[in-house]
């Protein structure tokens, strides 16, 4: 996610953002790595099933991202939220 995010950032997270809406492209959201449940990853909505079902995620660093180029479209149920804030560290905290 750079230059929005860098490592080390902390984030919050809205979990029940998509009980309320539907995701939408520019979104950037929190998942289980589909390869690796026990990391997660931070990616941005790049695409939404006409019938809402699932989502693309890109990640900003292209040339190394690990995104649904190399898993493929996400289902929405497994989105964990929405992250809508950075707030660590302090002097780059903003809404996303």
């Amino acid at each position: 996610m750079a230059p929005t995010l860098r490592p080390g950032d902390r984030l919050y997270v809205d979990a029940a953002a998509y009980r309320e809406r539907p995701p939408e492209a520019g979104d950037v959201v929190v998942l289980a790595d589909p390869e690796r449940r026990v990391r997660w990853l931070v990616k941005r909505v790049t695409a939404v099933d006409p019938l809402g079902g699932t989502v693309e995620v890109r990640g900003d660093a292209v040339d190394r991202a690990r995104d649904s180029r190399r898993f493929g479209p996400v289902p929405v149920a497994s989105l964990a939220g929405r992250a809508y804030r950075l707030y660590f560290p302090p002097d780059r905290a903003r809404d996303l």
